[in-house]
């Protein structure tokens, strides 16, 4: 009991708090990236590296809800199914202090979650998805995931960080996207460094992956192929919302391909109001990108300006010729339909006067292939994504408002944050590998308790409107598009300590 106490006790002393996906929103609202207040100091023996480290505590409740417009069977099986589930669980995170430079972290996760699909039926799970291991569900009944996500050497100097092992690498296209109850991870080894004047380098070399709902770690971009005797075997590899369809394990086995990741992210402040961001994200002989966004402030009349471009060009280096342009392999109506080449080009302004914010978005994709990012970092994140969405297949144009409000600072409700966003989704309608075109609205609501420092409470809700008589044409075959339409809600309490 004492030792219990003494560890609490540790454990108060910093907190671990979650910024978001976008570094310009206020506050945790989407508590997507990890970031820390404090941070343990350089020792100068082994037992101090031990004694005078830090832990960080979080302890988590989330739940999740979600309702089709209309529930689909195909035959006897179910495709689309109404469902709500529910997890509690946390992490604690340890990070040792310095020793020359060098440190470790390490950080276990448990998820503990029920639902109201039974383990045949896991695979029906949307939304929530993120709270179990839908294959250790189906094959082992196992409804929760306990795991260290993170085990990390780290070096650091004055300026740089290398850290090696399991780890959280924040870019364009990689994120931890902690949303649900344990982030996105990766097994590798990056680099973090300020050397260069007002600019933050950042490298990875990234072998493996372990998505929010996977117990194991696993391929990076390749996806499970299909096994008789197991068919929720898919589940097993990269099953990432965005993955691509085409690019299977098997495939890239017998041309010697191994999926890794190569990563060169960078920000760079060196004129004034202007925020230049650079990426080059690569897989070797399968598939590379390179992107540049420009950010500049400009304020009027105590109102905040910011104009903001973003482009980036996807290449093919052989991954088109392996799945195909379309992302669900069907490539009728693509351009070239053995080719990934593709570009993005997005556009936004912000319009803040720090108690509420208003954004106009738009992004294009280029009508070419489908863009690849199943690393849980979204192409059109920050300009026209909205909660759950994925608007970056081929020839795709959406167009998004979002209205921020903080309610605190405007003298409203003590601790609360919301905003909204609109999303006009126009997908390729003559594409039978995309979705309906859709409008979508999002809510999120955030409350934070300043009596109980690292108690806060997250609303966050969807609905989704979306066409029902699209019709594409499948081998001559004229097909109706699923209707995109639901509803989700989403409700989450979080304490850190």
């Amino acid at each position: 009991m004492k030792i219990t106490k003494v560890i609490l006790s540790m454990l108060f002393l910093c907190r671990l708090l979650f910024a978001e996906e976008d570094p310009e929103k206020r506050g945790i609202l989407s508590s997507m990236k990890e970031s820390y207040f404090m941070l343990p100091q350089e020792v100068d023996t082994l037992s101090d590296m031990f004694t005078e480290g830090l832990f960080y505590g979080r302890v988590r409740f989330n739940s999740f809800g979600f309702k089709w417009k209309d529930e689909l069977n195909v035959g006897d099986r179910s495709v689309r199914k109404d469902h709500a589930i529910a997890a509690i669980g946390g992490s604690v995170i340890y990070k040792s202090a310095y020793l020359n430079g060098f440190a470790f972290t390490l950080a276990g996760y448990t998820t503990q979650s029920r639902g109201s699909l039974s383990s045949d039926e896991a695979y029906l799970y949307k939304a929530g998805k993120g709270l179990l291991s839908r294959y250790d569900y189906i094959t082992k009944d196992k409804q929760g995931i306990s795991t260290i996500a993170q085990a990390y050497l780290e070096f650091h100097n004055e300026k740089s960080y290398i850290k090696a092992g399991r780890l959280i690498f924040e870019s364009f296209l990689t994120a931890s996207n902690d949303t649900k109850m344990i982030p996105n991870t990766f097994e590798g080894a990056t680099l973090e460094t300020t050397y260069i004047p007002d600019t933050l380098l950042k490298a990875a070399f990234l072998t493996k992956q372990k998505l929010r709902d996977h117990s194991e770690f696993h391929e990076v971009l390749a996806i499970a192929d299909f096994v008789s005797n197991d068919p929720f075997h898919k589940f097993s590899e990269n099953d990432d919302s965005a993955v691509h369809f085409g690019l299977k394990k098997s495939k890239l086995d017998a041309l010697g391909i191994k999926d890794r990741l190569m990563i060169i992210d960078a920000r760079n402040h060196s004129i004034e109001n202007l925020t230049l961001r650079m990426n080059y994200t690569a897989l070797p002989d399968l598939v590379s990108s390179a992107m540049i966004q420009a950010d500049y402030e400009m304020n009027f009349l105590d109102i905040d300006v910011k104009p903001a471009f973003r482009y980036m060009h996807q290449f093919d280096n052989g991954a088109g010729a392996i799945g195909g342009a379309n992302l669900k392999t069907l490539t009728s109506r693509y351009s070239d339909p053995d080719s990934l080449d593709s570009w993005l080009l997005a556009a936004r302004v912000d319009i803040d006067n720090h108690v509420w914010k208003l954004r106009f978005g738009y992004t294009q994709i280029a009508d070419k292939g489908d863009l690849v990012a199943p690393w849980r970092g979204f192409p059109t994140a920050g300009f026209s994504r909205a909660m759950a969405q994925y608007n970056w297949y081929a020839n795709t144009k959406s167009y998004m408002i979002r209205a921020d409000l903080d309610l605190d600072t405007a003298g409203l409700i003590p601790g609360v944050q919301a905003f909204m966003r609109y999303a006009i989704q126009d997908f390729d309608d003559d594409k039978p590998g995309t979705q309906a075109d859709s409008n979508v609205v999002t809510l999120d609501v955030l409350k934070e308790f300043t009596a109980y420092p690292g108690l806060y409470m997250k609303f966050r809700m969807a609905h989704v409107a979306g066409d029902n008589d699209t019709v594409a044409f499948v081998n001559g075959e004229p097909k109706t598009k699923l209707d995109p339409s639901y509803g989700e809600a989403r409700f989450e309490i979080n304490y850190l300590f």
